[in-house]
């Protein structure tokens, strides 16, 4: 499925989002996500390893009346992602949202999670949750702005780093 963005103005650059899976789409997120928070956050191949996994799982086995992945292009060029996937009968979880650098303040991330959102509510669940860092701000503002809620946060050591673990929720 291509959906146009209507916000875009210029229309040689308008944006698309499909949900259609298609050969090297798990591996671009594995790859884009490995390399951008390296550059972004110095993260190590730990945080790489943690996208691979999900993404396997994801490739796997997914129930797609449940379950979706949407893919942001550019004239044909992959610029972003995110996922929705099965954490109970009643609560989905959005995750790996990534918007590439040269793409982003285009509302591509926002577009992304009210997707997420609509198929969450489409799908039967009363709740979404996600998982994230305090270090990613942008992807913060985003999640705050779509409804979502800090509901906990801990201090831990992963990917290289000392980090704050964030846990967000929003009913729908």
């Amino acid at each position: 499925m291509n959906v146009k963005d209507e916000r875009s103005s210029d229309a040689g650059n308008a944006v698309s989002l499909r949900t259609e899976l298609r050969s090297g789409d798990l591996g671009w997120v594995v790859h884009r996500h490995g390399l951008l928070y390296a550059a972004e956050y110095d993260w190590n191949v730990e945080f790489e390893a943690l996208v691979a996994s999900v993404v396997a799982g994801f490739g796997k086995q997914h129930d797609p009346t449940r379950e979706r992945c949407w893919f942001a292009e550019i004239d044909g060029t992959m610029v972003g992602s995110v996922f929705l996937v099965r954490n109970s009968d009643s609560v989905g979880q959005l995750r790996l949202m990534l918007v590439e650098p040269e793409a982003r303040g285009r509302g591509i991330g926002t577009r992304l999670v009210r997707e997420c959102l609509g198929f969450a509510r489409a799908a039967g669940y009363s709740t979404v949750k996600l998982w994230t860092n305090s270090v990613l701000v942008d992807a913060r503002r985003i999640y705050a702005r779509a409804g979502f809620r800090l509901v906990e946060s801990e201090p831990y050591h992963a990917f290289g780093h000392d980090l704050t673990s964030e846990f967000w929720e929003i009913e729908l």
